[in-house]
């Protein structure tokens, strides 16, 4: 398995708009093309930076994942719209991912000290993968999706 992270571009748009979860998964995670457009409707607020990446193993893409950030904020790093397509779901291509992305939003922002997800209340089994990448519930409730966070400690570079 070779996980990279690329971002979504005129090149590969219409690839990851095809991709699709399973039938009973639909309601857990919003279409790519709806992650798409947040980039430019930006719902959250102009201050957010959306930034969507198609998950590839080697040249084969299997799977979406949107970062969307505050830049000068410590708690405002969000993994969005997350999915893996229903053909390559089970093979461990979720945990790579996401532990690709926590990688990715660390290398980028210092000031980051808290990475934030929301997952649906029923999707049991994003909830294992979250919690075994150190994930915990908030407590904070948005409609049917649950707040989760990773809380990122830093090397006090003042020692």
């Amino acid at each position: 398995m070779e996980i990279q992270l690329q971002k979504v571009t005129r090149e590969n748009w219409e690839e990851a708009i095809s991709l699709r979860v399973a039938e009973e998964q639909a309601g857990f995670t919003p279409p790519v093309a709806v992650s798409l457009a947040k980039v430019y409707v930006k719902p959250d607020g102009d201050n957010v930076d959306y930034i969507p990446f198609a998950i590839y193993d080697g040249p084969r893409m299997v799977g979406f994942i949107m970062h969307a950030c505050e830049e000068n904020t410590a708690d405002m790093y969000w993994i969005n719209g997350f999915l893996i397509d229903e053909r390559y779901q089970g093979q461990g291509y979720g945990r790579a991912a996401l532990t690709e992305m926590i990688r990715w939003i660390l290398s980028r922002w210092d000031r980051c000290r808290e990475i934030r997800l929301t997952v649906h209340g029923d999707n049991r089994v994003a909830k294992r993968l979250y919690e075994s990448a150190g994930f915990t519930p908030t407590g904070a409730v948005y409609g049917e999706e649950e707040v989760w966070s990773l809380p990122v400690a830093k090397a006090d570079s003042s020692a």
